[in-house]
């Protein structure tokens, strides 16, 4: 160690810079959701689609100008787990984290099987593992290395979905009239489909779960993750409308593969190769950054022992938490390999719209010489994200709340262990 690094063994070291940050989220939103989302999303909302991505841009608005905030105020690993613990208490903080851990667990088990599915559907699960070991091992050599990767695969997907866009709003088949909005939109139809759509833009969180490895985390933070968001919705908007004007909201609903079938739709079918790439492409960057994020709540929760303590670690040469990310790799590569999770979009939105809920109550509670933001906005976005998390599909919002009350169950036998003097493990 040089004398210029004043780290203590368990700190990360500052090496992101606001490129590197914005990269990052953006590898975690255009990612695989815009891919999968699409169709249950339209399910849901039918002609109304653009109203549902509508809701979902404004609370994820609200939601990354509180994350962005707290993180300025509390730039370390662990995100809204150490927001929730300073601001609100422990068992806040512990309960944001158990959201985050669980249902971003599931997520990346997904983005696996995406790639599995995609790649060589006959071995999904094979291929997935496979891609976990392999993020794993790139995550475990640094978050340069992370990061470094996560530009080259935005930028091949970027490509994939402007050559998308290209194609249908050249095509002859390309019609306005699918934009406009019928009958059949509802409310709660709206709301739902904002809650799933909001499973691929909740990726700015990783900004903030990266809190302690990047430079001037104060300004660096707060001006990453709304650009990465901003950059994010302008491609999801451009995106949607694009599969509306060749598709259509039904059309669009029962697409198993909605990128795929709209380019076709645009006769531009040999575009589809190279849609599919795009998906495998998108689906590595997300798993990549998702891992990465889940891996540093780990080491926050390990911490304050929450989880196993020795999850703590930090590498000495590569500085970062090498045993949380095999253990989250591990974890994801079981899941992947024994279950066929691709269906966890709900689950996976919950758990972080209740993530989200505790980050805008945290960031309610600044004052203004800690830089709060706007009051309106953590209150609007706590309101969101309870009404979104609670309008997903019943089988989701009924997982989502098994899993909470089973973490605040543990958290609770943990708590009376403790008081009676035994050690926790």
């Amino acid at each position: 160690m040089n004398g210029k690094d004043h780290r203590a063994p368990d700190e990360l070291r500052r090496t992101l810079g606001l490129n590197d940050a914005v990269m990052v989220g953006l590898g975690s939103m255009i990612g695989a959701g815009i891919f999968t989302a699409l169709a249950p999303a339209a399910r849901a909302a039918g002609s109304g689609l653009l109203l549902g991505v509508a809701v979902a841009a404004v609370v994820a608005f609200c939601n990354a100008t509180s994350s962005a905030r707290l993180a300025a105020r509390y730039p370390s690993s662990g995100g809204t787990y150490v927001y929730g613990r300073e601001r609100l208490g422990e068992f806040w903080g512990y309960l944001a984290g158990w959201c985050f851990v669980v249902g971003k667990t599931a997520s990346c088990a997904a983005m696996a099987l995406t790639v599995g599915v995609y790649l060589w559907p006959e071995h999904a699960h094979a291929v997935a593992v496979a891609a976990v070991v392999a993020v794993t091992a790139i995550n475990y050599r640094g978050v340069q290395k992370s990061a470094l990767v996560t530009r080259v695969i935005v930028a091949i997907v970027l490509a994939v979905l402007v050559a998308v866009l290209v194609a249908a709003f050249t095509s002859a088949n390309a019609d306005t009239a699918r934009l406009e909005f019928d009958s059949d939109i509802t409310v709660f139809g709206v709301m739902q489909a904002a809650g799933l759509l909001f499973f691929a833009f909740a990726g700015y969180a990783r900004i903030a779960t990266l809190g302690e490895e990047v430079r001037d985390p104060a300004r660096t933070i707060r001006r990453a993750i709304p650009l990465a968001l901003g950059i994010a919705l302008l491609v999801y908007a451009a995106v949607v409308i694009a599969a509306l004007l060749v598709l259509g909201p039904e059309r669009l609903s029962q697409a198993s593969a909605p990128l795929t079938e709209v380019v076709r739709a645009a006769d531009a079918a040999w575009l589809s190769p190279v849609v599919r790439f795009g998906a495998v492409v998108a689906a590595l960057g997300s798993l990549l950054a998702l891992i990465l994020g889940v891996s540093r709540t780990v080491l926050a929760m390990a911490r304050d022992r929450h989880l196993p303590h020795a999850l703590a670690a930090v590498h000495p040469r590569f500085t970062v938490p090498h045993r949380a990310e095999v253990a989250v790799g591990a974890v994801v590569a079981v899941v992947a390999a024994t279950a066929d999770v691709r269906a966890v979009i709900g689950f996976s939105s919950f758990g972080v719209l209740l993530y989200y809920a505790v980050a805008n109550v945290s960031a309610w509670t600044l004052t203004a010489s800690e830089g709060r933001p706007l009051r309106a906005i953590p209150v609007l976005g706590l309101l969101g994200c309870l009404v979104l998390a609670f309008t997903l599909p019943l089988p989701s919002v009924l997982t989502g709340v098994t899993v909470v009350a089973l973490g605040a169950a543990i958290y609770s036998v943990r708590k009376r262990i403790s008081r009676s003097g035994a050690a926790p493990r």
